[in-house]
This record gives structure tokens, C-alpha cells and sequence, in this order.
């Protein structure tokens, strides 16, 4: 059984065991979240989909850590300008979670 959720604006396709990274939820670690935006649920009983989402559709998980993804170094540069240059970097927060269960 699958099933896909909706959850910082992206979607994703988890079953039970998975470990997933998605954006940054405001959850302490071992702590239990519920996904109630379940797009589309699969079972033995075929595919549900929701008009947006199945209703009583719920995805349990919980948080196995929060951190900081890989550095990004933006740099831009004018040549006409007289050298101009602006450097910067960013560190995208994320959340690890482990989906639990699929209640259809």
C-alpha cells in the first residue's frame, strides 16, 4: 500500500518504512506528525484519488531529525560594471521523517 502526500508544496510518493527528507516542519525530534493531505492512496482494493484530497485518508510518521542540507554557494558577477560581484551563501533546513503507516 502507497500513497501520495502533499507537504511544502511538493509531493511525494511514501510507503511504510520509508525515510523521506521534506521541507522543514516545526516538530522536535521523535515527535509524531500526521499527513492529512493524502492525494492519492493505493491498496488491495485498487487506487483512490481525491478531488483534491481522499477524504479520511491519513499518513502517519514521525520525526527522526531536523537539520541543514549542503551549502550553496550563489555568486553573480557584472563584467561591465566595473567588477561588480555579490556572494552569498544558503543552507536549506529540512526534516527527516519515517512514514509509519497509510490509513485509507
Amino acid at each position: 500500500m502507497y500513497a501520495v502526500i502533499e507537504t511544502g508544496g511538493k509531493q511525494y510518493q511514501v510507503k511504510e518504512g520509508d525515510e523521506i527528507y521534506i521541507e522543514k516542519l516545526g516538530a522536535d525530534t521523535d515527535a509524531a506528525v500526521t499527513f492529512d493531505k493524502v492525494i492519492l492512496v493505493s491498496g488491495d482494493d485498487g487506487i483512490k484519488t481525491g478531488k483534491p484530497y481522499v477524504e479520511g485518508a491519513v499518513v502517519e510518521a514521525v520525526v527522526v531529525k531536523n537539520g541543514k542540507g549542503k551549502k550553496i554557494n550563489i555568486f553573480t558577477y557584472h563584467s561591465k560594471e566595473g567588477s561588480t560581484y555579490h556572494r552569498q551563501g544558503h543552507r536549506q533546513p529540512y526534516t527527516k521523517v519515517r512514514i509509519e503507516s497509510v490509513k485509507a
